[in-house]
């Protein structure tokens, strides 16, 4: 088949191009920046456009699949339309992929991709030879967010935002924990309860749900159909897997304790599930550390993907419970004026009691597609600083953040690049 991907470069679809690519399809894409994805994806054999033209949708396409943040007047969605082209969302391209396979589907607000990915390399330890699709590169993978198996097992991260997770067919549910997140779409969190509800009630009556005890959010539903399991803080497998992990913080305990959960049902040994998870080191931009120079000096830096109020504590704090007495301090990058909005107190309320020396605060990423002339008037960074209130924090556009860090930062501090953004990149300057 020929298939072209609108919004190539995300770290979702770009996972199903790999896929395409590796089943042995013609694959072309298209996306509004060159990424580190693009050029991959470029390398792997893909025709990549930078730019969405009408032009790009050749009359021989078999299939136009279009990412989520793609609008319906998009030029190249337009013209698939015009020439009667099938398209697919992605989440309806992957939901047909998840009925091929048999599918164990990682969702929640937070902690997914790192158990994904956790579940993902105890699977391959235990020669069940899985496919995976993670939203983050893996160091396993290749530096890769797509892993092909050849056997029937699939491992993906299910997001929730748009309800993209309703198209998908699992056999196993995982639930990390359910939060206040993508208001832009759900508005209301009642909503995103009801979502996550209905997702568990996809599951077939052989199917298993995983859920986080700890968290009070997830819905509660006793079905005789499938089978619920918990995982929690409390059990005893907790302190083993702490003193094992080289990952910090108890979020990632947390995911750890999911991914042995699901392994058990796979009726995976302990010691395989402990071995790898004592040998899991992170995935890209998940408290991703890496050493820096300066004139004066060697700094680490730490780079987190963290964008989510309750992300970014739990991020400081295993910072702080790392280098408990080293200085750390914060950049951060907004992402998405419309969820600095809705969250915009929680945000405040986090940074006030942060557990570190200095934050820096830049200019709101500006997503695509998923923004209001109406909000972005009413948000940006210098009104979150100013509502903080705290001494030891500053705005500054992106590009004098280098500058200040090199005059100001001393040898031995620890510098957390915290965001979804583009904010990563400051990293590779020293």
């Amino acid at each position: 088949m020929k298939i072209h991907l609108i919004g190539i470069g995300g770290i979702g679809i770009s996972a199903l191009a790999q896929y395409y690519l590796a089943k042995g399809h013609e694959i072309s894409g298209s996306d509004l920046v060159v990424s580190e994805i693009t050029d991959f994806l470029k390398s792997k054999g893909a025709k990549i456009t930078i730019g969405n033209f009408a032009k790009n949708i050749e009359k021989d396409i078999d299939l136009v699949i279009y990412s989520p943040a793609v609008r319906i007047d998009n030029p190249e969605y337009k013209r698939a339309k015009q020439l009667g082209i099938k398209t697919q969302s992605y989440p309806e391209a992957l939901g047909n992929l998840t009925k091929e396979y048999y599918t164990i589907a990682v969702s929640g607000a937070h902690g997914k991709s790192t158990t994904t990915a956790m579940l993902g390399l105890i699977l391959i330890a235990a020669g069940l030879d899985p496919t995976v699709i993670v939203g983050t590169k893996v160091k396993e993978f290749g530096n890769s967010n797509f892993r092909e198996g050849k056997s029937k097992l699939l491992v993906i991260e299910a997001c929730e935002y748009d309800s993209s997770f309703l198209h998908y067919f699992p056999k196993i549910i995982v639930i990390t924990n359910v939060d206040r997140e993508h208001l832009d779409f759900f508005k209301t969190f009642a909503n995103v309860k009801k979502a996550f509800k209905n997702f568990i009630l996809k599951l077939p009556p052989e199917g298993f749900c995983v859920t986080n005890a700890d968290d009070k959010n997830i819905p509660q539903i006793e079905n005789p159909r499938f089978k619920v399991q918990n995982y929690s803080l409390q059990m005893p497998e907790t302190k083993k897997i702490k003193d094992i992990l080289q990952v910090p913080g108890q979020h990632n305990v947390s995911n750890a304790l999911a991914a042995m959960q699901v392994a058990r049902i796979l009726e995976i040994p302990d010691r395989v599930i402990l071995r790898v998870l004592s040998e899991f080191k992170g995935t890209w931009r998940r408290f991703e550390e890496k050493e820096a120079k300066i004139a004066s000096g060697k700094f680490k830096i730490v780079s987190d993907y963290g964008h989510h109020p309750n992300e970014i504590i739990a991020t400081l704090q295993a910072a702080r419970e790392k280098y408990k007495k080293r200085i750390i301090w914060c950049v951060f990058q907004p992402h998405q004026y419309q969820r600095t909005f809705y969250l915009f107190n929680d945000f405040v309320k986090v940074f006030r009691q942060a557990p570190i020396d200095k934050i820096i605060i830049t200019d709101i990423y500006d997503v695509a597609g998923r923004e209001t002339k109406k909000i972005k008037r009413e948000v940006n960074a210098q009104k979150l600083v100013e509502k903080i209130k705290r001494k030891n924090i500053v705005y500054l556009p992106k590009d004098k953040i280098k500058d200040f860090i090199k005059n100001n930062i001393k040898p031995t501090t620890v510098l957390i690049i915290m965001g979804a953004g583009d904010i990563y990149k400051l990293a590779d300057k020293f």
